[in-house]
């Protein structure tokens, strides 16, 4: 009998392991470490999303089975933030579906709308779970290259380009594209002029859209990243993904959004029938208070991440290491300085643990085209992060060059 199981086996190795591990036993025996590895928000939940949590489940009536599809509130809450922000009109009965996280989302609907060997198209580097959802749905991925320049500027042209080459070399057609702007782990971000040509072209070609904007709302510079259903044509192939996780600093509440055509939407609230009963209820109604009440904490969670992104940039350059200044999400790209870049994403990663106490994400666990970059959350306050800009750049004048990483590499073996 075979020691692994059909979908399992078709996972890779989880990339972070081993980083992980390092990072856990280095604590263990007491250093400090400082931890950009996770995407895990640390600023407070608002206060007054908290206060309204407090007070439903309070109310014994909120303790039974929820709502699988969302309560109806919530439902005209996200109908209500699509309409002040982005423009576009929403269905609460038929065009919204609310999610345990984007994360469920994106798998469930892969699961709902995947057939065994359908062709989905997934940008790498990306999330995992843009790819593995399907993975694990029994699909076969074909990715398209994320492009960008020595600034960080998303290359567009080169993204139709493989969009194109993609469709017209893949057998049998794709079935779907994933998106995901403003983007994890790269921070790159789009206008609404390259949703409009993915969304002519998906159209002509009756491709599916799966969009992803968790992190729509933590931008620096510029204007605020657009929704793909603004473009006219997209609801009749496009659904977004929306997630109180970074927006509202909620990561642990698990409460996102599928918004838009209303087939997926039906396809992924009949899956979600069978697996859940929604959210638990009063986190439903603390979301509901987050997107109908004040708004001036996510400015507040704007400056703050802007704040840490600034200080940590310049200090980064100041220790002879140029990394992109992101123009959104809460992470930074950071391309592995030149005299490391052989040792590649994990044994760098692996190095500035050990030599200079900072725990990043290596850019091969978002995929094969990540392995020159690692990704650096900023979750640690402006002390932390002027103290992991110290350490590394002791950690670059201690080890010139990549033969010296792998002689301290060597000493921990």
């Amino acid at each position: 009998m075979s020691s692994e199981f059909h979908r399992v086996k078709r996972l890779p190795p989880y990339v972070f392991a081993e980083v992980n591990a390092m990072k856990a036993a280095a604590r263990r025996a007491g250093e400090d470490i400082i931890d950009f590895g996770m995407g895990n928000p640390d600023p407070a939940t608002p206060q007054h999303i908290v206060d309204k949590l407090v007070e439903t489940v309070r109310n014994p009536r909120t303790h039974g089975y929820s709502m699988s599809r969302g309560i109806p509130g919530l439902r005209k809450a996200l109908a209500a933030y699509y309409d002040r922000r982005f423009g576009v009109d929403i269905d609460p009965e038929t065009e919204t579906v609310v999610t345990i996280g984007s994360k469920e989302g994106l798998a469930n609907l892969a699961a709902a709308i995947t057939s065994p060997g359908d062709i989905i198209l997934v940008p790498n580097p990306s999330y995992p779970i843009h790819a593995f959802g399907f993975i694990i749905a029994g699909a076969a991925l074909r990715h398209i290259p994320i492009g960008h320049d020595d600034q960080g500027t998303f290359n567009a042209e080169s993204f139709m380009e493989q969009l194109h080459r993609a469709v017209k070399h893949s057998v049998p057609k794709p079935s779907a594209v994933v998106l995901n702007f403003p983007a994890n782990p790269t921070a790159l971000t789009v206008d609404l002029n390259f949703y409009k040509e993915v969304v002519d072209f998906c159209c002509e070609h009756e491709i599916y859209i799966l969009s992803d904007i968790a992190y729509s709302e933590i931008y620096f510079d510029g204007n605020p990243p657009p929704s793909i259903l603004q473009i006219p044509r997209a609801k009749e192939i496009a659904v977004e993904f929306y997630s109180l996780s970074k927006t509202y600093s909620m990561a642990g509440w698990r409460i996102g959004f599928a918004t838009g055509n209303k087939k997926l939407i039906n396809a992924l609230t009949r899956i979600k029938s069978y697996l859940d009963y929604g959210a638990f209820t009063p986190i439903q109604v603390a979301a509901t208070a987050a997107l109908n009440g004040p708004q001036d904490c996510i400015d507040e969670f704007r400056t703050l991440y802007r704040d840490r992104r600034d200080i940590f940039i310049e200090g980064m350059q100041s220790a002879g290491w140029n990394i992109p200044s992101p123009a959104a999400t809460m992470f930074a790209w950071a391309p592995i300085p030149e005299p490391f870049a052989e040792l590649g994403s994990l044994e760098f990663s692996k190095l500035l643990l050990q030599e200079a106490g900072v725990a990043v994400a290596p850019g091969l666990g978002f995929g094969e085209y990540g392995d020159r970059h690692v990704r650096i959350a900023l979750v640690e306050n402006k002390h932390r992060i002027r103290q992991a800009n110290r350490n590394i750049k002791q950690f670059f004048q201690k080890c010139p060059d990549a033969n010296s990483a792998r002689e301290l590499l060597k000493k921990t073996v």
